[in-house]
């Protein structure tokens, strides 16, 4: 049988948890007609680039599918009459990685960026302010004007 990749976006209102059970409900309709999941993501709630029926936002779900054409177009009607789906796509596919997506890849590097480990201890952290003439160029110059140009006779 051919290998399917389909993409849904679900309502912002939905919970995961109704996702998932779209998800449950394709995949049970597929074994039944001797098909198979071969991947399921759930990439999250995640922004749109635009408006869609009102939102701007969506639960996205990435399904590997090894199906047949005719389960595929009835598949895809059923999605079109789901009112929590406001957008599907399904590509046919030459055979389906088993890794994480690069969706779920690039979201577990941004979690190990965000940590930049323990502040290092200095004058941030003191709450004592600096002022103006506390700069370093300024306290040098001032060093010099004070031991090259005394006031008084020069003996």
């Amino acid at each position: 049988m051919p290998l399917y990749e389909t993409v849904l976006i679900a309502r912002n209102d939905v919970t995961q948890q109704q996702v998932e059970a779209v998800a449950d409900e394709i995949g049970t309709e597929l074994e039944a007609d001797g098909g198979a999941v071969k991947k399921r993501e759930y990439w999250g709630l995640r922004g749109l680039a635009y408006r869609i029926k009102k939102n701007r936002k969506g639960h996205y779900m990435l399904l590997g599918l090894d199906a047949k054409p005719a389960f595929i177009t009835e598949m895809e009607r059923k999605l079109g009459l789901n009112e929590d789906i406001l957008r599907f796509m399904t590509i046919r596919l030459e055979a389906i990685d088993d890794v994480p997506s690069a969706i779920l890849s690039r979201k577990s590097d941004d979690r190990e960026r965000t940590f930049r480990g323990p502040k290092p201890p200095g004058r941030f952290e003191s709450g004592r302010r600096r002022s103006f003439d506390d700069r370093e160029e300024f306290r040098a110059r001032d060093e010099f004007v004070r031991d090259d140009f005394r006031g008084g006779p020069e003996e």
